[in-house]
């Protein structure tokens, strides 16, 4: 009787055990952690599809989908995309700088900033992207092709450096005060070409 006794406080004594170790502390689910992983219709892409980067370049992406009319022709849909983007990146790049130019030369902001400026990043935009060419490619599963488009960066600077001379010497009083040796080099750090 006394096995049995003992038995029962055993099997009494692992059942308490059990219902203790079920009560405590269950294993938290792991947190998913955020994918920064480049996908393009759900499925992991180059980065340069999510982010366009090429060192020592202006890039940009342009995508064309899948169409009848052939591989070709959704090529050029795709590359007139990226240099659409591109002209887009260098007019606002170009724009920004000279505005920061002539304000560091102390012009004032004024109309004639203002259409230089523009009239500066628009030339530049036509120039340069005769420069650009295609670097990469990716075709998605839906059959959307990505491509990304690049530029040299000192292209870039350099045809925008001779297009604020030329817009400069337009103006005999903007040209003297652009010809001083801090406004040389304000244009120098602004557009780097070394």
């Amino acid at each position: 009787m006394k096995f049995v006794k003992s038995l029962g406080t055993v099997a009494l004594a692992a059942a308490v055990a059990v219902l203790v170790a079920g009560c405590g502390e269950q294993p938290k689910p792991k947190k998913e952690e955020a994918d920064f992983r480049c996908k393009q219709e759900n499925v992991l892409a180059p980065k340069w599809t999510c982010t366009p980067f090429v060192d020592g370049a202006i890039a940009e992406v342009g995508t064309a989908p899948k169409t009848a009319a052939g591989v070709g022709f959704q090529r050029r849909i795709a590359l007139a995309n990226a240099r659409s983007n591109l002209a887009q990146q260098i007019e606002t790049l170009v724009k920004d700088k000279v505005e920061t130019f002539t304000r560091s030369t102390g012009i004032g902001s004024g109309e004639a900033v203002d259409n230089v400026a523009t009239a500066v990043s628009k030339q530049v935009a036509k120039v340069t992207l005769r420069g650009s060419k295609q670097v990469d490619a990716w075709q998605a599963p839906s059959g959307t092709l990505y491509v990304l488009v690049a530029v040299p960066e000192k292209a870039v600077n350099a045809a925008a450096k001779k297009a604020v001379k030329t817009s400069f010497k337009n103006d005999e009083a903007l040209w003297q005060q652009f010809q001083s040796k801090q406004a040389l080099e304000g244009l120098d750090k602004e557009f780097p070409t070394e």
